[in-house]
């Protein structure tokens, strides 16, 4: 059996390929772009490109594609052969710089938010050198992979990659600036590091399959609970079975080839529900990977006859899935700023790190529950396996005692700044394990780094890194700004005395306790905290002045950008809700309603031949259940019919549209489904048209 380096990374444009393929001073240049964000010199594109042709025309790629992030659900490619003429007119195989750098797909399908016209068709990709190049496998066809950003033509944003890198940069440059100031040297380049943990659900595939529901908007829009389901607590890191463990096998293999690093594979809480988890990488690759491991996951359920459900809450009343971004920051000398050590400085700079995300997540945790806001996630958000909608901060025991305790100290002096850093150096080193975890906070402080939990499955991680490093950048440039204005000879001195400050101002965003709790929701309510119950509602916190402000002042987005961008998102939550009120009333018209009728006939001539036998009280038991059948079958029809009848009324106003959809709508289809799931107990199997929970959540 092969040994996982034998074959690790197999499928990448890795250093060691470049480094092979690559002259030393192109070589030397190309890693200055990648590991310092230095702009890319031009003059070696040639041989990068000529490079990586060679590199994927011997591993059997025979096109290339520039593979992009637009603003809506997946990733987005276009592929093209390296097949060109040449000088005699001979077919040649030839991938240039141009081609390398940048592409121009036809862009007028996809969502712009109002940009540009849907007759302005041009669109750009440019690569992204800090994510390598990777061969796409289909078959015996290979196709070379370009990691790349997307823009319209006159330069505006349209995907999720280049805001993330803008993000990523100026977290780096304030963070940079502060470190300047308080005397590292050393600090050249700021690293922000991400493990996305990753939770879905395997079905049978021939079950699934007898779910329409599912293969159209990736959920079962309607069904009963299980008898059993999760309540016995038998299947969170229960024996994974032997088909599942082949399953998990191939897809670790897979991931492996990709230079995806995984590291952990486990059942979760709901029958059929898994979870794996990778290490941690430098963001952009992580959040990259990650929509890989979404690509692959379905892919390889299909080979092994199952079907690979990544919807945040596939099944109701049973656990639904998301992702735990896990989020830290640290710099090129390898020093992670959430972790404290034997350095003052190192500690120091733990503490406005600490203090960074609490005056982000202070003044701006309603985008952040905003940048995690979709359809499919309105469902799981504040359900007992997710965290509530209110955005609020754990931090430990560990590190709230050193708060409170720098927070009771009077005025600082040289003294007391020795104090508190000898008490920060000489506690127990944080790590993963020094505190217990707090799985009802969204942003919980984890050891050495956070972890953000509100992330529904199949989202792209992308928005919610965006959003974590903007709000940290915020948070440290107004520690900068105050620290500087404190003009103190001692430049420590002056960041301990803000720390103090801003840890009694940011209390009231700090939590310890139960998130899932009512006392919790009307403590936030007195704190003034946002809880905002659907997407519009957080989505509408985009448009305010501070927050489209903070996104054009970091340069992340422009205020025509974000404006588009919230446009698109709430163009994508009224098109999924449209798409299951529509196709809710289609499975009740087509196959709901007929199996019900199926059964009333059935009933029908069944009381009939009782009557004939004079069994009277026979015929009173099968009447009573006809008439309660006959009830349910109208209130489908009539609720039914509402539903159809508001989806073809409700098109106002973008912001007002969906919000009637999130309140109104859902209103009328959850009272659909609940008639629809209480006919699912009176019908009879051999006539009920859809795979039931207990089918599908117990065929493993």
């Amino acid at each position: 059996m092969k040994s996982v380096n034998d074959y690790y990374g197999e499928l990448v444009f890795t250093r060691k390929a470049m480094e092979q393929k690559l002259s030393k001073n192109v070589y030397k240049k190309l890693s200055a772009a990648i590991d310092n964000l230095e702009p890319l010199d031009q003059s070696i594109a040639g041989e990068v490109a000529h490079a990586m042709k060679e590199w994927a025309i011997e591993n059997g790629a025979t096109h290339f594609t520039h593979w992009f992030q637009p603003q809506r659900v997946g990733t987005a490619q276009k592929h093209d052969s390296f097949i060109d003429y040449g000088d005699n007119g001979e077919i040649v195989e030839r991938f240039s710089a141009s081609q390398l750098v940048q592409s121009e797909p036809d862009a007028s399908s996809f969502p712009s938010g109002g940009i540009r016209s849907t007759f302005e068709a041009r669109g750009y990709t440019a690569w992204d050198p800090t994510s390598p190049a990777f061969l796409l496998e289909a078959g015996d066809n290979k196709t070379l992979v370009i990691p790349s950003v997307f823009l319209s033509w006159t330069g505006e944003v349209l995907d999720l990659k280049t805001p993330l890198l803008r993000s990523m940069s100026s977290l780096n440059e304030i963070v940079i600036k502060l470190q300047k100031f308080l005397g590292n040297k050393n600090a050249k380049q700021i690293k922000v590091f991400a493990g996305i943990e990753q939770e879905y659900f395997l079905l049978s595939k021939n079950l699934a399959d007898l779910r329409p529901d599912i293969a159209v908007t990736g959920r079962t829009l309607f069904g009963n609970k299980p008898a059993k389901g999760q309540q016995m607590e038998d299947h969170y890191f229960g024996n994974i079975k032997e088909n599942i463990l082949k399953f998990m096998a191939e897809v670790d293999h897979e991931l492996y080839r990709r230079g995806i690093p995984i590291k952990t594979r486990h059942n979760e809480v709901a029958p059929n529900q898994f979870e794996l988890a990778p290490l941690h990488q430098e963001e952009n690759l992580a959040i990259d990977n990650n929509l890989q491991i979404m690509e692959i996951l379905k892919k390889v359920a299909d080979k092994h006859g199952m079907t690979a459900l990544l919807h945040e809450k596939p099944f109701a009343g049973v656990n639904g899935s998301g992702k735990h971004f896990n989020w830290s920051i640290g710099d090129n000398t390898g020093a992670n700023y959430f972790e404290p050590s034997k350095s003052p400085l190192k500690n120091i700079s733990f503490l406005l790190s600490i203090c960074a995300v609490l005056l982000g997540v202070q003044k701006f945790g309603g985008i952040l529950r905003g940048s995690v806001a979709d359809a499919g996630n309105d469902h799981r958000l504040g359900a007992n396996e997710a965290p509530p909608a209110i955005m609020s901060v754990y931090l430990g025991e560990f590190v709230s005692d050193i708060l409170d305790s720098i927070e009771k100290t009077g005025s600082i002096n040289e003294k007391e700044i020795t104090e508190i850093t000898l008490g920060v150096q000489n506690l127990p080193r944080v790590n993963k394990d020094y505190s217990d975890r707090n799985r009802t906070s969204p942003v919980a402080f984890t050891g050495n780094k956070f972890e953000f939990r509100a992330l529904g499955s199949s989202s792209n991680p992308a928005d919610a890194g965006i959003t974590l490093n903007l709000l940290a950048a915020y948070g440290f440039e107004q520690l900068y700004e105050r620290i500087k204005a404190k003009k103190h000879d001692e430049v420590k001195k002056a960041a301990l005395e803000v720390v103090k400050e801003v840890i009694s101002e940011t209390k009231f965003v700090r939590f310890e306790k139960n998130g899932y709790s009512k006392e919790w929701h009307e403590e936030a309510a007195k704190r003034g905290l946002p809880n905002t119950k659907n997407t519009p509602e957080a989505l509408a916190l985009y448009l305010q002045k501070d927050v489209i402000e903070l996104f054009a002042n970091f340069n992340v987005l422009t205020e025509k950008e974000l404006r588009s961008k919230i446009e698109i998102r709430l163009e994508n939550y009224i098109k999924v809700k449209e798409i299951e009120f529509k196709y809710a009333v289609k499975v009740v018209n087509t196959l709901i309603l007929p199996a019900i009728l199926k059964q009333i006939n059935l009933l029908s001539k069944t009381s009939q031949n009782l009557e004939k036998l004079k069994l009277d009280l026979k015929i009173n038991l099968f009447m009573e259940e006809l008439y309660e059948l006959l009830k349910i079958y109208e209130n489908i029809k009539k609720r039914s019919n509402e539903l159809d009848t508001f989806v073809a009324a409700t098109h106002t106003e973008l912001l007002e549209t969906a919000k009637k959809f999130a309140i109104e709508g859902s209103d009328i289809f959850d009272k659909l489904r609940i008639e629809v799931d209480s006919a699912e107990d009176l019908v009879s199997d051999d006539f009920w048209p859809l795979s039931s929970y207990q089918k599908l959540l117990n065929a493993f």
